[in-house]
């Protein structure tokens, strides 16, 4: 269990960069902070503090935030701009007879509105990898193939999971206590 701890400090950590970076951080995908199974790499700082790890200057530090400061209303906009795309396109859907051309259309909308947000967090990233060092940012790249592993490993555990959950209802146990209901279910 301590090792758990762990490997959610070192997530913490990559979380907090992302952050600070602009990376999109999948979000739903990494909202979960427990493990099942720590990484074999070296163990980040304590208090989860990826600035510290990747040992950023305070110019690398204020190079950064001008990065996020420069695109911060470009950004806003690209944000507001994919929100309503995507109220619109549910608008367009809960139509009482939805129409299938301004569906479509509604779809482009928003596919432009999801490729300017991420052409947006592509140039960031590009922009702040180039206030890193060679050394930084590979640090940085095994930091996030540790997140990727670890959310494939997520994913999974959560599919065994629901597996078993579906399963133990076809058998027709309560979850809560373990034991059958009085009436057995009907095949």
């Amino acid at each position: 269990m301590k090792q758990s701890g762990k490997f959610n400090g070192r997530i913490l950590t990559l979380l907090a960069l992302l952050a600070v970076i602009g990376f999109p951080a999948t979000a739903g995908s990494v909202s979960a902070q427990t493990a099942q199974q720590p990484s074999a790499s070296p163990e980040p700082q304590q208090g989860g503090d990826l600035i510290r790890q990747l040992n950023l200057t305070p110019e690398q530090r204020e190079q950064i935030r001008s990065i996020r400061l420069n695109n911060s209303s470009e950004r806003l906009a690209i944000k507001n701009q994919l929100d309503d795309a995507n109220r619109a396109l549910e608008d367009a859907l809960n139509s009482e007879t939805p129409d299938e051309v301004l569906v479509e259309q509604r779809l482009r909308e928003v596919a432009s509105a999801q490729a300017a947000a991420m052409r947006m967090r592509i140039l960031t990233e590009i922009r702040i990898r180039r206030v890193l060092t060679l050394e930084q940012r590979k640090l940085l790249r095994s930091l996030q193939l540790e997140a990727q592993q670890w959310r494939r490993e997520r994913r999974l555990d959560n599919a065994v999971r629901r597996q078993e959950r579906r399963d133990a209802r076809r058998q027709g146990v309560n979850q809560r206590n373990g034991l059958a209901p009085i009436v057995p279910r009907r095949p």
